[in-house]
């Protein structure tokens, strides 16, 4: 095993494609001459040139429009947004286009394009900058959504994704490409649409995904000093969800929490609470409870920042309110 950074898993899933097979390759705003905004395209201008990592202008509609169209002709186009509130002025290509082109041209059109980049809040990026997307594309039919959350998961995923014939929504974190990790060696491949469980635990699932996997385990920690033993089952993609995995562990622990840091409202948190309440329902010891931000736009001040994101005191409690311990 080798210990990596976030980005240089991404850097490595993305080499190793293009070594592979010559119809990848990536476009995005600097990710050429600059190495990327977040370093995670390094040194891949020199290997590959500048026919096959493309720098873009400001223009997110525009160039994921080319990749629609070069994927129609049987190229595989990475597509690197900057941050994932720049793609909303692309969402009209990701959704209208990539995501219907296979039905609307009856079989004929397949569009295998990953767009990736960071999603998510990131400090004091205000209410424009710190959105998180996840249950807004996988609302969409036709698209696969992926959030990983370790350098390991993040490269085999990523691999999987550029080999999927679907366009695929791959959402990271500018706070998470310095974390690092282990990640075994040669080449390896995690299936798209299958959980992992990061944490075994008796008492209570945690279910959640991308960064704020950490707050879950960094609560898990916290509540094994009172003998509270958590499961944290990680999604990692949110388009398929591996349901299955969340519904074996309720009915082991009988009580769920789930956390993401996107709004409340047509949440994947709600979409993980029908389900165990639909499939699940007779091993439930207490209603799911849900840690999500608050229902308002990001704001700029950190201490309301605190206020509005999902925190280890705000997990702590709802496991609490799960176990009828507060």
């Amino acid at each position: 095993m080798r210990t990596v950074q976030f980005r240089e898993a991404l850097n490595e899933a993305m080499s190793e494609e293009m070594r592979r097979d010559e119809n990848v390759f990536l476009l995005g705003e600097e990710v050429a001459e600059y190495d990327g905004a977040y370093k995670v395209s390094k040194g891949m201008l020199q290997e590959f040139g500048e026919k096959r990592v493309i720098d873009t202008p400001i223009a997110e509609l525009g160039f994921a429009g080319i990749a629609v169209g070069a994927s129609m002709n049987g190229l595989r186009p990475i597509v690197e947004f900057m941050t994932w509130n720049f793609a909303l002025l692309a969402s009209d290509q990701i959704i209208n286009s990539a995501a219907k082109m296979l039905q609307m041209s009856g079989g004929q059109f397949h569009c295998p394009i990953v767009f990736r980049g960071g999603n998510g809040s990131a400090g004091q990026l205000a209410a424009t900058h710190s959105q998180s997307f996840e249950s807004i594309y996988a609302h969409v039919p036709g698209l696969k959504v992926i959030t990983p959350s370790t350098p390991a998961d993040a490269k085999g995923l990523l691999k999987s994704a550029i080999r999927d014939n679907d366009p695929v929504v791959f959402l990271e974190s500018e706070k998470m490409y310095g974390d690092k990790g282990e990640i075994p060696e040669g080449e390896y491949l995690i299936p798209i649409g299958v959980a992992d469980t990061k944490r075994e635990g008796k008492d209570v699932t945690i279910v959640s995904f991308g960064k704020i996997i950490k707050v879950a385990h960094a609560a898990a920690e916290e509540l094994a000093k009172e003998g509270i033993d958590c499961e944290i089952i990680d999604l990692r993609t949110i388009r398929p969800i591996d349901y299955p995995a969340v519904v074996e562990s309720i009915k082991k622990t009988n009580r769920c929490v789930v956390v993401e840091e996107s709004w409340p409202l047509a949440s994947i948190s709600s979409e993980i609470a029908y389900h165990i309440q639909r499939y699940a329902f007779d091993y439930l010891d207490a209603p799911v409870m849900r840690v999500t931000q608050t229902d308002t736009p990001i704001p700029f001040s950190l201490p309301l920042v605190e206020a509005a994101v999902p925190t280890v005191d705000k997990v702590i409690n709802a496991v609490k309110a799960t176990l009828y311990r507060n």
